[in-house]
Formats: structure tokens, sequence, C-alpha cells
């Protein structure tokens, strides 16, 4: 596209020459500005119709308004069942825990008041009057399972973590007591010191050397010299040395009043003050002190007093059967 221009016959015409591209880009650079204007008088006119209550224009401005509040009200309202969704999964989670948490501590030998007594600190805005505080934890079947607002859910998110803070440390304590319990065990003499019958158990027998009737304290392990004689618990070595009636003797201390004696040995391999693992060998079987022959003389001390070391090893299933006399 051309267009000429003339201005006298004495001046050359001028050519003016239009691309398709120059003048789509020249038709743009005009509607822009005069979209621009339109869409702030509209704008305008709008606003002012809205205000002034205008029948026409004011009643569609209103309904654009409830459309727009009505999308955003279900929107935020499908997010919040969403969330709220999960956060009754993680309600049901944090119930199941506790149930487990309950079961365990029975097993434990926790009680139900031991695990009340874990209780939430008092508000830091609580006036502080200098003597014990504290206040009952609140339930987890108490949390409400329903929720209508950003606030409700917010509400119940923040009890939720304190409850998974308190199961967190209920399962805390749990694992403490059932650790307990662990050292406990490893404590008791039920782990037989010599693998072989007994040959003369706990209580009144003929005693070989006077031939009267005399308390057997413990329990009598025929063997052969040097035989590996082991701890039948852990514990610390509360004394390793020559006995008159013993003989060469060690002596365990489990804790709690609880002692294991291992008489007559050959050799002792530990001393006292040695700390002892359940199963080490501890000394080698023989025939020192007052005895007969090879064998180890196994006693278990509580406070001081003889028991029968038989009801110790049937703790694991290995009550040991009497088969002939040795002392």
């Amino acid at each position: 596209m051309q267009i000429l221009i003339t201005t006298s016959t004495s001046r050359p015409t001028r050519v003016l020459q239009f691309t398709p591209w120059t003048l789509g880009l020249a038709a743009l650079a005009m509607l822009l500005p005069m979209m621009l204007v339109s869409l702030l008088l509209y704008h305008a006119i709008l606003i002012k119709a809205a205000h002034e209550q205008w029948p026409v224009i004011s009643d569609l401005v209103h309904f654009i308004e409830r459309q727009e509040n009505s999308q955003r009200e279900r929107y935020m309202r499908e997010n919040l069942d969403a969330m709220a969704n999960k956060v009754g999964d993680l309600q049901a989670r944090l119930l199941r825990m506790e149930a487990v948490s309950e079961r365990v501590a029975g097993m434990a030998g926790m009680k139900p008041e031991d695990l009340k007594r874990i209780e939430l600190a008092p508000a830091a805005s609580a006036p502080d009057a200098g003597g014990g505080r504290g206040g009952p934890l609140a339930a987890l079947r108490d949390v409400p399972s329903q929720v209508s607002s950003f606030e409700d859910l917010n509400g119940l998110m923040e009890r939720l973590q304190v409850l998974g803070d308190r199961n967190a440390d209920v399962l805390t304590l749990i694992e403490s007591r059932l650790f307990e319990k662990r050292l406990e065990a490893l404590m008791i003499p039920s782990s037989a010191p010599v693998v072989g019958q007994v040959g003369s158990g706990f209580g009144f027998r003929t005693d070989p050397f006077t031939g009267r009737a005399a308390l057997h304290t413990g329990l009598d392990f025929p063997g052969a010299t040097g035989t590996p004689i082991v701890a039948a618990a852990g514990g610390v070595v509360l004394s390793a040395g020559s006995h008159p009636q013993y003989g060469q003797l060690v002596e365990l201390d489990h804790g709690n009043g609880l002692v294991t004696r291992y008489a007559h040995t050959s050799r002792m391999l530990v001393k006292a003050g040695d700390l002892i693992k359940r199963g080490q060998t501890i000394a080698e079987m023989g025939n020192t002190g007052r005895s007969t022959g090879p064998h180890l003389h196994f006693e278990v001390l509580v406070e001081g007093v003889q028991q029968d070391p038989a009801k110790f090893l049937a703790g694991k299933g290995q009550a040991p059967a009497v088969a002939q006399m040795t002392h």
C-alpha cells in the first residue's frame, strides 16, 4: 500500500509505503490507548453504579460478587474438608498408638495410673504461686473430630500435636521400663554354670564326711577337672580366693542382695571387682576344699540366705535333674 503526498508543483511528490505489518502495528498502537481508557471508564462507572445503587448495573455487580464469593467459599470448604479428613486419619493413628502404648505398658509392668502421671505443663500466662503445678492430661478421645472453620482446624492440630508429644513421652517411659526389666533379667542367675546333670540337690542329705544328716546349701555339678565354669548371670566379682571349706571360691554380686557362689574350683579366671557377663567363663572345675571329687558346688544367696538354685535355673526351663550324691 502506497500513499502519495504532493504539496506543490515545484516540490517532488512524497511516497509513503505501508506493509501489512506496519499497518497492524499502527492499528494496535491506536487501539491500546482506547481500550485502556475504556476499561478505566467502565471500572469507574461500575464502582459508581454499585455505590449509588443504579437499578440494573447494581444488580449485575451484586450478582457477580455473589458468584465469586460462592466459588471462593466452595473452594475453601473443599480444602477444609480434605484437611479435616487428613486430621481424622492422624487422630485415628494416635488412638491406635495410644492403645498399643497401654498394652505394651502392661507388658512392662506399668499400671494405668503410671501413664496418667504424665501431665501437661501449665500455660505460660498462668500465674505462678511458687507451689506445685500440673493438671490432668486431656484424653485423645476428648478431641473433637468435626471442624467447621480454619480456626477449629488449627486448634485441633495444636491439640493433636500436644497429644502426639505426650504419646512419644509415654513410649520413652515404657522403653525405659522395658530396659530396666531386661537388666533385671540379665542379673537373675537362670543360666546353668556348667553343662551336665546335677549330682546332689538342695536340701538335707547324709554328709559324706560325718555320715550325719546335714543341709546341702546348693547344687553339685560333677565333672572332670578343668571343665569351664560360666557365670549364671551378669554381675561384679565380689571375691575370688581360697576358703577352708569351699576351696577356691568365686562369688558374684548381681545386685538387689543376690549373690552366687562357685566353689571347689581348680583355677579362678577373675579377680575381685571385675565386671562379668552372663555366660562368661570365670573358673575351672576342681576338687579343692571340703570335697570328695571334682565337681562344682553352686549356691544362690538372697540377702545372705542360701536359696534353692534349681528354682532360678527353672526360670528358663532348665530345672536340673538330680542323679548321684556328690559333695
